[in-house]
């Protein structure tokens, strides 16, 4: 079991890696909370129904449309970043776009099939002011779609040494 979850644990960090490099190469926000929880399910879980691609990178799609919807419907200009003073109406607005967005979200992903946790997270930080931008939604997209990517491909690597190995030991 500890083999499993040192693995593992590599295996979160490599995901996390690529669109990390890729940030740090183009000074773009490629990598941001969510993105860790949705690296962590790939890494750990081999249930499709978590783990498959059109879940990961739907759910993170339904989280940035319902986080864009709900943040500039309701708290445009606004950012979550220190306290603000008691029953402030910037803060209102901004806690109010944030459950908007969770509820949007949540719903949407019901809707559509692509239940992912982490989505969740995703439409807080753009619903909160943190990435609202319709570019930032796109650097979201393409960042989930590299890690998807990523695992796609590692694991169909493995899949086909595994498979060629099993078929060496059985000639």
């Amino acid at each position: 079991m500890r083999d499993r979850g040192a693995v593992a644990t590599l295996y979160v960090g490599v995901l996390l890696a690529v669109p990390g490099t890729l940030a740090w190469v183009t000074g773009q926000p490629l990598i941001f909370p969510s993105l860790g929880p949705s690296a962590f399910l790939l890494a750990t879980s081999r249930d499709e129904s978590v783990t498959a691609p059109r879940r990961v990178i739907g759910g993170h799609l339904v989280g940035v449309v319902a986080g864009l919807l709900a943040y500039h419907t309701i708290a445009p200009g606004l950012e979550v970043t220190a306290a603000a003073p008691m029953l402030a109406t910037d803060q209102f607005r901004l806690v109010t776009s944030g459950v908007v967005a969770v509820a949007l979200t949540s719903g949407g992903m019901l809707a559509t099939e692509t239940g992912h946790p982490p989505a969740c997270a995703t439409t807080l930080i753009v619903s909160l002011g943190l990435l609202p931008l319709a570019v930032d939604a796109m650097l979201i997209a393409v960042a989930v779609i590299i890690l998807v990517g990523a695992h796609e491909l590692l694991t169909h690597e493995w899949e086909v040494s595994d498979s060629s190995t099993i078929e060496d030991e059985n000639t």
